[in-house]
């Protein structure tokens, strides 16, 4: 293997000095565009039960897979954390919708929690009650603030049990169990609840759930679990799509759809047909392999060459990638009344022209380099660059490539950066600035986008990354244990985006930054008394009422003695 390391570092070091001589700067980009979405244009928040809610084994709630995960030993997740208590949304959710409010949003994105609704993940088993009331409160109490729910049925967070019994998405029974959880979610909320969302990402789900094993489950079939995951969750989804059709659109007149994460691939080299080529392949491989049985009833036809041919080099008799019949493909094509889609960042490609590892991989089957430049803005996460011209590209590829869907941006957001000061996130407000811009200029272009969520409404649990990454709009103070939130500057400016439906002017979109920036060192101050706060309320709640009682205890001794002196 060192030899292969060696060539391996050696032409990735030869290709980032080659794309400093190919790209002089950053593909052209248009300048700033001053202008208003269409009327109507709905603006949210996203978050998803397992990172938020907590109470992981309260009120009749079963465990996930991402419970077991984080409690099964170290080295799971960043500092051995878990979201046993998460940022307590599962108690907080009237704070939670005050600042929905404060953020004047339109929709609120959220997903509801399968175990909590079905313990063990089958309906036949149980329903949870306490639950449906929790979840219908919920639903209502944004309804009476005027914001919409989008309600996301599945966010990576699978019943444990169904692991257990079945091997999760390994299973083909995953789908009628989905399906059954589908349509009591429909039952019991579709009357308010008018926008669905299947899955999330459901990529990412697939690869590090049961390739890589960062993710629950934390399996590593390598080349063949995500396929087949990927495989039954596509099934899963067109079942849900077509028992809502069939049994609830009648009645309740809403949209089902799926969310699905990509991020841009754009050419090394746009003279190069082999990075074009590859640069598609990234785009298919990524994007097309939940999209394309969706919009045209089968896998993109490079994965089923691709992985056909690796199959057959590496002695198999058929396909890792497996195939849908005939029936399948009717019954899959055209299941989704909207594209959720969800993006952060954007990648230069170019054709791999080096040995790839031994033994089958969803990386190996790609045959493609990802690279970065250098001069992309960092924005603290190691993976996470903001480059804003990608996502106009990236709707733009949805458009043509699936007849020009209505497209909710279902994700788009911008991590904490280290080493800073918590609450004036400034580089937050330049990421969405250019993304939210580069949005309205798709707009238009002609591409057909009805909603933006931008994630997320709150820090939260992120996955594997523990609580060090940090999304939200509001600051969470994980360390109290009431969990308080915080507004980052970047609240006072996306409500003007809000507001404004746009951006008006450019006085006015800089007096935003500036007013934005003005606000958050007056919370900053707030935080940084925050321990101090913390210890007066432990006096208060703690140290107060123990002495209060010892003087009671000490008055009633005394008097006793008194007494008892007397007679």
């Amino acid at each position: 293997m060192k030899p292969v390391r060696v060539v391996t570092l050696w032409w990735v070091l030869l290709l980032v000095s080659r794309l400093g001589a190919t790209r002089k700067g950053a593909p052209e980009e248009a300048s700033f565009y001053y202008g208003s979405f269409p009327f109507g244009f709905s603006w949210g928040v996203g978050s998803s039960a397992f990172q938020t809610e907590g109470a992981w084994d309260q009120d009749g709630k079963g465990p996930s897979i991402w419970d077991a995960f984080t409690h099964s030993g170290k080295g799971k997740v960043l500092g051995d954390e878990t979201a046993d208590a998460a940022c307590d949304g599962y108690y907080k959710v009237q704070e939670d919708i005050v600042l929905l409010r404060e953020l004047h949003v339109s929709h609120y994105r959220f997903s509801l929690s399968w175990p909590r609704l079905l313990p063990t993940g089958v309906r036949a088993d149980k329903v949870n009650k306490r639950a449906i009331k929790f979840y219908n409160d919920f639903i209502n109490a944004l309804l009476k603030s005027n914001i919409t729910p989008i309600v996301t049925l599945h966010h990576w967070d699978l019943p444990q049990l169904l692991q257990v019994k079945c091997g999760g998405w390994q299973n083909v029974s995953m789908i009628s169990y989905f399906r059954d959880y589908a349509d009591l979610c429909f039952e019991a909320f579709g009357d308010r609840v008018k926008h669905w969302v299947t899955f999330s990402d459901p990529r990412t789900m697939a690869e590090k759930g049961y390739e890589t094993g960062h993710h629950a489950p934390g399996l590593q079939l390598h080349g063949t679990g995500l396929y087949t995951a990927a495989h039954h969750i596509i099934k899963a989804h067109a079942q849900a799509w077509h028992s809502y059709n069939s049994t609830w659109r009648g009645k309740q007149q809403g949209l089902v759809g799926i969310s699905l994460n990509c991020d841009w691939g754009e050419p090394m080299d746009i003279s190069s047909p082999k990075d074009i080529e590859a640069a598609e392949r990234y785009l298919q491989f990524c994007l097309g392999w939940f999209a394309n049985p969706i919009y045209a009833g089968d896998y993109p036809q490079v994965m089923k060459d691709r992985i056909g041919k690796k199959s057959a080099e590496q002695g198999l008799d058929m396909s890792r990638l497996p195939v849908f019949s005939l029936q399948e493909k009717s019954y899959i094509k055209g299941t989704s009344d909207f594209l959720g889609l969800g993006h952060y960042t954007t990648r230069y490609i170019t054709e791999r022209n080096y040995p790839s590892r031994q033994g089958p991989s969803y990386q190996n089957d790609r045959d493609l380099v990802e690279l970065v430049d250098p001069n992309w803005p960092d924005l603290g996460s190691k993976w996470l660059y903001s480059v804003p011209w990608g996502f106009r590209r990236l709707l733009h590829f949805a458009q043509t490539q699936y007849g020009n869907p209505p497209i909710y941006v279902t994700e788009n957001g911008a991590s904490q950066k280290l080493h800073c000061t918590q609450l004036c996130d400034e580089w937050r407000i330049q990421y969405l600035k250019g993304y939210i811009n580069e949005m309205l200029k798709a707009i238009k272009d002609g591409v057909n986008i009805k909603g933006y969520t931008s994630w997320s409404l709150l820090d939260k649990f992120e996955w594997e990354k523990g609580y060090s990454d940090r999304y939200g709009f509001y600051y969470v103070e994980f360390n109290n244990r009431n969990k308080p939130r915080y507004p980052k500057a970047s609240v006072q400016y996306y409500k003007k985006i809000i507001t404004a439906n746009g951006f008006p002017n450019p006085r006015e979109v800089e007096s935003w930054y500036l007013k934005a920036l003005e606000t958050c060192s007056i919370n900053n101050q707030m935080l940084a008394a925050e321990p101090l706060l913390s210890h007066m309320q432990m006096v208060t709640e703690i140290v107060v009422p123990t002495v209060c009682t010892l003087c009671i205890l000490i008055s009633a001794v005394l008097l006793l003695l008194l007494l008892r002196g007397q007679s």
